[in-house]
Order: structure tokens, then C-alpha cells, then sequence
């Protein structure tokens, strides 16, 4: 059942999407080779108890950590470690923050230090089929009509669209209705309605879409050994069109 957000639930949101944007941009002051994904995981619990929030995803079934932290060819759920971060690896960091009882959820893949050609191209790529898909967050469009601007973007830049994972609704719940898949049809699934909130957050990978999972039952990587990133926002239906709840700018 989807959730429809009060214009007054839909600013407390906006305010934990304020504070997830403000701690994406203090993880990239701070994220350089020689860091550790556990060190930024200890930054992130201790910045949000530092405003009044807490890590969502802390303890859900039983997950251990603050973020996600997916290190070049991890898809996502990558667990943080103490192991140094390395001149040209990539990284997604994925969090989801409770404020007062409403969430917001945003991931955000960073460079460390010079990256490669490919891996820019890839980021480049993957940012831009995020806003694309959020053009379509209109009343009266449909889920396929996100999940195909991003998909047909995607393949036309020669990368191909992870189909294991996919946005949802979110709310007071960290996963709600609808589903949000990054690949589709258009005109097809569920029509978007005004109070709706949903995440948008195409996972990408170099080269196969497939995933395995790690021993640990939550890290996906690429079948592959390629490279995969992700960019995902909270984003509200209004009559103005889409709100970014977690945008940075």
C-alpha cells in the first residue's frame, strides 16, 4: 500500500534530507587514499548523534553498521572496513537517517584521489541517469516511465543497469511501496501521485548487470570483477513537480 505524505510530513523529511545532504558533503571534505570506510562509517554515527539523529539502517535484520560503504566492484551493501582506501578506487557511500521518527535515504559514489578514465565516465553516467530519472517524478507519469529514461540513458553510454536491487517508497518505514526499478517500460506501473515520496537510486555497472553475494548474505558485487557506482535521492511528488529531499546544492 503506498503511503501518501502530508505537505507537513513531507518537510519533516525534507528536514532529515537536509542533514543527510550536509553529512554527504562532510564525507567529501574527508574522503582521500590513506581513509578507511570504517573510519567515515564512526564519522557518520557520531555527526548524526551529534544533530539528534541515528542510522537508520543500524541493526536492520541484524546489519551492523551506520552506511553501506561498496567499494569498486561491490554493487552495494559493501560493509565498512578498516583497510586503507587506495589512489583510484571508488566509492559508494549509502545511508539512511532517522530524524524525529521520518527517514530520508541518499547514496553518493565518490572518487579517491585520480581515478581512471572509465570510472569518471562511469560516475558522470550515473548521476546524470539519477536526475534524468527524476525529471519523470511528475503527477501523472507512471514508474516505467523513471525506470525507462534511465535505462535507454544508460545503455546508449555503453553501461548496463543493475536489476537485483531497486528504489522504494519511504516514509516512516525505510521501505514502503512502490518499487522503483531503474529499468522498464514506459507507461507501464503504478501512476504517480501528489504526496508520494520514493527513492530514485540507479546502481551501474561497467560491464553485466549480474550480482553475486558475498558470504557475509549482503554485499552484491558485479559478476564481473567491473566497476559499478550509484547515486540515489528522497524525492517528494508536489504540484510543482519533484522535490529533492536530500539534494546537496
Amino acid at each position: 500500500m503506498v503511503i501518501i505524505k502530508t505537505e507537513h510530513e513531507i518537510e519533516m523529511m525534507k528536514r532529515a534530507g537536509r542533514l543527510l545532504a550536509n553529512t554527504h558533503k562532510e564525507i567529501a571534505k574527508i574522503i582521500k587514499p590513506g581513509i578507511s570506510t570504517y573510519e567515515i562509517d564512526q564519522f557518520v554515527e557520531e555527526y548524526l548523534k551529534k544533530h539528534g539523529a541515528t542510522p537508520e539502517q543500524k541493526g536492520y535484520h541484524g546489519y551492523p553498521y551506520a552506511t553501506c560503504a561498496s567499494i569498486n566492484d561491490e554493487i552495494c551493501h559493501g560493509f565498512p572496513r578498516k583497510e586503507s582506501l587506495n589512489d583510484g578506487d571508488i566509492v559508494t557511500i549509502d545511508m539512511v537517517v532517522n530524524l524525529d521518527g521520518w527517514l530520508a535515504d541518499s547514496a553518493w559514489s565518490y572518487g579517491v584521489g585520480n581515478i581512471s578514465d572509465e570510472a569518471k565516465k562511469l560516475l558522470d553516467v550515473t548521476k546524470k541517469a539519477l536526475y534524468l530519472g527524476i525529471e519523470k517524478v511528475i503527477i501523472g507519469n507512471r514508474i516505467g516511465d523513471i525506470s525507462y529514461t534511465i535505462q535507454s540513458y544508460v545503455e546508449s553510454e555503453g553501461f548496463s543497469v543493475v536489476r537485483d536491487f531497486v528504489g522504494h517508497g519511504i516514509g516512516k518505514n525505510m521501505h514502503e511501496d512502490p518499487q522503483v526499478p531503474h529499468f522498464g517500460i514506459p507507461g507501464r506501473g503504478l501512476r504517480l501521485m501528489e504526496g508520494m515520496v520514493l527513492t530514485i537510486e540507479p546502481m551501474i555497472n561497467v560491464g553485466k548487470f549480474a550480482c553475486t553475494i558475498d558470504d557475509n548474505q549482503w554485499t552484491a558485487r558485479t559478476i564481473d570483477g567491473k566497476l559499478s557506482a550509484q547515486y540515489e535521492h528522497t524525492i517528494a511528488i508536489t504540484k510543482e513537480g519533484p522535490l529533492i529531499l536530500t539534494e546537496q546544492e
